[in-house]
């Protein structure tokens, strides 16, 4: 696939930030990774095929982003994850937020991602 775009640039510097943020992601609690990192796909195949033949032969991040392009799917491990996650958020902005609807109110958004992110399907069982 030849990317010919006058919009090259700004899916190149997407792609980029989107795999920073989803490698911050992986250390700062409440910044997800998954998210970042198929948005940084998404853009890197608008933008840089030798970073989205990266991204796809990735050893962590390519099985996701392959099991999302293919099925929109995603898998049981990355859901409990990203629920124990959502959780462990919502008690920290319980137990630190200087108004209760504040905490109400990123918790109630978690909860929709949640509920959203459980109804996606599973990728196939390999074999």
């Amino acid at each position: 696939m030849t990317v010919h775009s006058r919009f090259r640039w700004a899916w190149l510097l997407l792609a980029y930030l989107s795999l920073g943020l989803g490698f911050i992601g992986i250390f700062l609690p409440g910044l997800p990774t998954v998210p970042f990192i198929l948005l940084a796909a998404f853009a890197a195949a608008r933008g840089s095929e030798k970073l989205h033949r990266w991204l796809l032969a990735h050893r962590r991040f390519g099985p996701m982003i392959r099991d999302w392009q293919a099925h929109g799917a995603v898998s049981r491990r990355s859901k409990w994850l990203a629920t124990l996650m959502m959780s462990l958020c919502a008690v920290i902005m319980f137990l630190t937020a200087p108004r209760w609807w504040m905490a109400a109110t990123g918790t109630s958004i978690m909860l929709v991602v949640g509920t959203w992110l459980w109804f996606r399907p599973e990728p196939p069982a390999a074999g």
